[in-house]
């Protein structure tokens, strides 16, 4: 089985809010100062769901790709610590910022460079935008099938054995090779990597493909982002007098029933 996983290098979602800045156009997201990106959790879910898939198919292969502009090397190698075959990064300033539209028609064009794949993993969403539409719509460049919000991914009888988050539960669906898979968060937690695969993937190199080595394609991006901010919240804190605890209470009551919260 030849597997490729999707993995997205976002902005540590952990910062202190106090440290989250927003560039003076209000469209980008400036990175505090000596706070190093992340691997997208969903990504980290998919990227496990492809580790398991080799794991049980002897002889098979998994591609890891990240899509993005000045890309950290360094942090997307640990897939190969864990025992992802190759790591190919699409970095170029064209692949900057961009929507889930121009996202999946990048990636696509990539997965037709690779040539070769029976499954295509990617997170369900990611944590930096929330939107959770760029593997459905490379499933739809592709005319693949898709099967999103999976919970388990199995291979077995020829088939593609997934369980689907749904509200109340999941439900068990299958599909046909090949096929794209958006993982969401129920399948478990990344796996560690071991001291042997640190060492192996330290001399191990990514392949980068810019925006030439990709062919023609276009990158057209379909959301235009207007002005990004933070909501200002503010508090204020009323006394509700009395001379007694009973006296204090009977007016907190008219208060809350003013303000029609009872």
């Amino acid at each position: 089985m030849d597997i490729i996983v999707l993995i997205k290098q976002i902005p540590d979602p952990e910062i202190p809010p106090a440290s989250f800045k927003i560039d003076p156009s209000g469209t980008k997201v400036v990175p505090p100062a000596g706070v190093s990106p992340v691997i997208d959790p969903y990504s980290e879910h998919a990227l496990e769901a492809g580790l398991r898939l080799k794991d049980t198919n002897t002889g098979s292969t998994l591609k890891a790709v990240s899509l993005g502009s000045g890309l950290n090397k360094e942090l997307l190698k640990k897939a190969l610590a864990l025992g992802a075959d190759e790591l190919i990064l699409l970095d170029d300033p064209a692949f900057a910022d961009l929507d889930s539209a121009a996202a999946a028609a990048v990636l696509a064009a990539a997965v037709k460079k690779i040539g070769k794949f029976d499954v295509i993993l990617a997170g369900r969403t990611a944590a930096d935008w929330d939107a959770g539409q760029t593997g459905l719509l490379l499933a739809g460049h592709l005319g693949l099938p898709s099967l999103s919000r999976a919970r388990k991914v199995e291979f077995t009888g020829g088939k593609l054995r997934v369980e689907r988050i749904v509200n109340g539960g999941f439900e068990v669906v299958e599909a046909a090779l090949p096929a794209v898979v958006t993982v969401s968060g129920e399948l478990g937690k990344l796996r560690l990597p071991n001291i042997r695969g640190v060492l192996a993937a330290k001399k191990k190199e990514p392949l980068f493909w810019k925006a030439t080595d990709l062919g023609t394609v276009a990158v057209n991006r379909l959301v235009k982002l207007v002005r990004l901010y933070q909501p200002v919240r503010e508090a204020k804190c009323e006394l509700i007098p009395g001379a007694t605890p009973e006296e204090q209470g009977a007016n907190l009551a008219l208060k809350l029933r003013e303000l029609k919260l009872i």
